[in-house]
């Protein structure tokens, strides 16, 4: 489902990009792509047979590809993926500022679709990932039959803290050491596990290793402080109801043990829009994904086109 793309396709170059580790999950997997002035990390599974369809999975703030390294060959089984890392992260090269905003990132994945002439019929986003998803489909750039969210993060922070978020990022984006700061601070085994504690999941070994590499890398700390400096939420739940009328379907999987976003805005955000579904997940946090992904998977499973 979706429109053809409206330019010629690029050709993707086969093989890890530069950055990319070989020890890296599913790097037998990733492609070099150039579309809309970026050099793009993706990872790709084909179309299992004829007719099939193509899902587009999008991570998180911090997070990359190795988000869905346990979740990705489960639904490969029945579709072909698309899993980019997003604009900045990981080993996608960092866009300029417009470009690590929510409209930005949007636009530079849909010029990613287009270069992998691809048209998903379904998107798979966790956290800020799902509200990428939703401005990817309310700004054109894709009409899938079905948005998933795992866990989405759809409001602006708030509590207590919650009014010096942004303007303390667009503090620290300005800032040359920040980045080289937080890198450093963050990828302490001690702060690590703090950060991870506060998603309300317990992830193994290997996928603590993962985080604490990118934590490592100043580079993707720098573009993750840059994106939360860049973006505005704020006028995203008023369109949301939009989907509806587009043709695509809103799931709002909430985990029950979520600390990073409670899972009671899946059900605020579902009193809201047009036939959106809440799908409860219980016993696990912000990182369910990661956590379970078999049942993750058994759950949206149902949910997407086949």
């Amino acid at each position: 489902m979706g429109a053809r793309p409206a330019v010629p396709p690029a050709t993707p170059t086969p093989g890890p990009p530069t950055r990319c580790p070989a020890d890296w999950p599913h790097a037998e997997r990733s492609l070099q792509v150039q579309a809309g002035g970026l050099r793009w990390h993706v990872q790709r599974w084909p179309l299992p047979r004829p007719g099939a369809s193509w899902l587009l999975l999008l991570h998180g703030t911090g997070a990359s590809t190795h988000s869905f390294a346990g979740l990705a060959p489960r639904l490969a089984r029945h579709h072909g993926l698309i899993v980019p890392d997003l604009p900045g992260h990981a080993f996608t090269a960092r866009p300029r500022a417009a470009g690590l905003s929510l409209p930005g990132m949007a636009a530079g994945l849909g010029a990613l679709l287009q270069a992998l002439d691809v048209a998903p019929a379904a998107v798979v986003g966790h956290s800020a990932g799902a509200a990428i998803g939703a401005r990817l489909v309310l700004d054109g750039h894709a009409r899938p039959a079905s948005l998933v969210s795992l866990n989405g993060a759809w409001f602006p922070p708030s509590g207590a803290g919650g009014w010096w978020y942004a303007p303390m990022a667009r503090l620290l984006a300005i800032n040359p050491l920040a980045p080289a700061l937080f890198s450093w601070h963050a990828a302490r085994p001690a702060t690590l596990e703090r950060l991870l504690r506060g998603t309300g999941s317990r992830l193994d070994a290997a996928g603590r290793a993962r985080y604490a590499r990118l934590a490592g890398d100043v580079d993707h700390v720098g573009a993750v402080i840059a994106m939360m400096a860049a973006w505005d939420l704020s006028p995203l739940p008023r369109e949301l109801p939009r989907l509806a009328t587009l043709g695509t379907q809103l799931h709002l999987v909430a985990a029950e043990r979520d600390a990073a976003v409670p899972p009671q805005q899946a059900r605020q955000l579902a009193a809201r829009v047009p036939d959106a579904r809440v799908h409860p997940l219980p016993a696990l946090g912000h990182l369910a994904h990661e956590e379970a992904p078999a049942a993750v998977a058994a759950l949206i499973e149902p949910l997407l086109p086949r």
